[in-house]
């Protein structure tokens, strides 16, 4: 099952992608795609209830903006250097344990809405990036146990202003939590479509060329095994975000590096969750 929010931002109702490329309201279903939904068994439930009442449901049109296919989550967690060859390209040592930090809730934004540069950026760079929706509490998981707790697996642009994440001092996270820096979608893929998240290539372009082109089977740390280190740290809730680390073509590894600026436009995908487009403009 695929599931899509759509409508104006700040206001988007909850639908659902059929297989034959329909989006459908499913607002009388009664819940947002949050903690609440995703804590109760809810993709099991919303399918049951879709055999039930799906041929009442209406179609919304193909024109209507996609938000967010979560809405907002306790927090998004996401993991530095995930690819040998994405920490080499930018002069990092391949780590031995997970590289970890956050990106704010607020930086969330849709899949084809603008990316705005902020007010006086020169760094603004992009990364194409596997995310995973957590479907079930938890806290001190196994390896083993860590992908029953996945609800599924969405395409994020893991947005990065490299002079604040690297050049101003303090955590990453100030440089990755900027408005616009988290597009996630187009939809969220639950787990039985995505049989193995270890064999998905990702790709992404700036102005149709080809940027970065990977596969998630470079992962240094994988995602059962990622899922149970982070619930080590914290305890994860339902509908939370790990975003899982990008390949090599980030434009900070250039040489020289290059970056976004107003006009560019970046397009991205991951095998089996669709693809997204982003026009670049400045903050005003």
């Amino acid at each position: 099952m695929r599931l899509i929010r759509f409508g104006d931002a700040g206001h988007e109702r909850p639908g659902v992608l059929t297989a034959d490329g329909r989006r459908l309201d499913v607002g009388t279903f009664g819940e947002d795609w949050n903690e609440s939904f995703f804590g109760s068994d809810g993709p099991a439930r919303l399918e049951a209830w879709l055999r039930a009442q799906g041929d009442t449901c209406p179609v919304v049109d193909d024109d209507v903006r996609l938000g967010p296919c979560v809405a907002r989550p306790s927090k998004i967690v996401c993991i530095g250097m995930n690819y040998t060859d994405h920490a080499r390209e930018t002069g990092a040592t391949p780590p031995t344990e997970p590289v970890l930090f956050f990106k704010s809730t607020t930086s969330l934004c849709g899949p084809f809405d603008d990316i705005v540069v902020p007010v006086g950026s020169v760094k603004t760079d992009w990364e194409v990036e596997l995310a995973v929706v957590i479907g079930a509490r938890a806290s001190r998981v196994s390896e083993e146990d860590a992908l029953e707790h996945v609800a599924g697996y969405a395409l994020h642009n893991d947005l990065s202003e490299r002079q604040w994440q690297l050049e101003r001092g303090g955590q990453w996270v100030k440089g990755k939590s900027f408005d616009t820096f988290a597009p996630l979608g187009p939809y969220l893929a639950t787990r039985d479509e995505i049989p193995d998240p270890q064999a998905l290539r990702l790709w992404l372009t700036v102005n149709g060329e080809r940027m970065q082109d990977g596969t998630t089977g470079d992962m240094i740390f994988g995602v059962a095994t990622l899922v149970s280190y982070v619930s080590q740290c914290m305890t994860l809730l339902p509908g939370d975000v790990i975003s899982t680390g990008t390949p090599a073509g980030v434009g900070l590894g250039m040489k020289p590096p290059r970056y976004l600026k107003g006009g560019d436009v970046v397009e991205l995908g991951v095998e089996g969750l669709g693809s997204a487009r982003q026009r670049v403009i400045a903050a005003k």
